[in-house]
């Protein structure tokens, strides 16, 4: 124990020792010097900012053109060439949910009843339809082609270059 004393003791005083060795024998007249600066900071710098323009607004000339982050519109006239063997039937009936574009439709569920698969799918007004396969949706002529468990499978009709092509599309929960 007296051993373990000692070397204690002697581990101490090195300490202190090294301690000792760290400190500035001009630290004294440093913290004067502070202490002067800081009771008499001397004059503040003259600092010269420069002129600044008047502003001159410019007027956007370009707001009534088209923006040129939407796709262009395709001439209805064009657009419709007739005859083709894809072209959509002129005399069918459109139904309800063929009045929104598929993004704003949202399928909400699926359901199999006495094996037929039917799909629920909410318009933007809220209500929700049940479409099986054979059902349109969307504003290029999409007919469901197939249901699954979690998505409906789309056949869509576009114009593409002047010729009606197909177009498949999945619309999932």
């Amino acid at each position: 124990m007296i051993h373990a004393n000692r070397i204690l003791a002697a581990l101490v005083a090195a300490l202190l020792l090294g301690l000792a060795g760290c400190a500035d024998p001009q630290l004294g007249a440093l913290d004067r010097e502070l202490a002067d600066i800081r009771s008499n900071p001397g004059p503040t710098a003259d600092v010269q900012l420069p002129d600044i323009p008047d502003y001159e607004s410019v007027g956007y000339l370009a707001s009534d053109q088209r923006s040129p982050f939407v796709p262009r519109q395709v001439d209805e006239q064009r657009e419709a060439p007739s005859g083709g063997s894809l072209a959509p039937p002129v005399d069918r009936q459109r139904e309800p949910l063929e009045a929104y574009d598929l993004s704003e439709l949202e399928l909400v569920g699926t359901l199999t009843v006495s094996g037929q698969p039917s799909a629920l799918v909410r318009s933007p007004e809220g209500q929700v339809h049940r479409l099986r396969t054979g059902s349109y949706l969307g504003t290029d002529h999409g007919r469901i082609v197939g249901i699954t468990e979690s998505s409906i499978l789309l056949v869509e009709l576009v114009m593409e270059r002047g010729e009606w092509v197909e177009r498949s599309r999945q619309v999932t929960l």
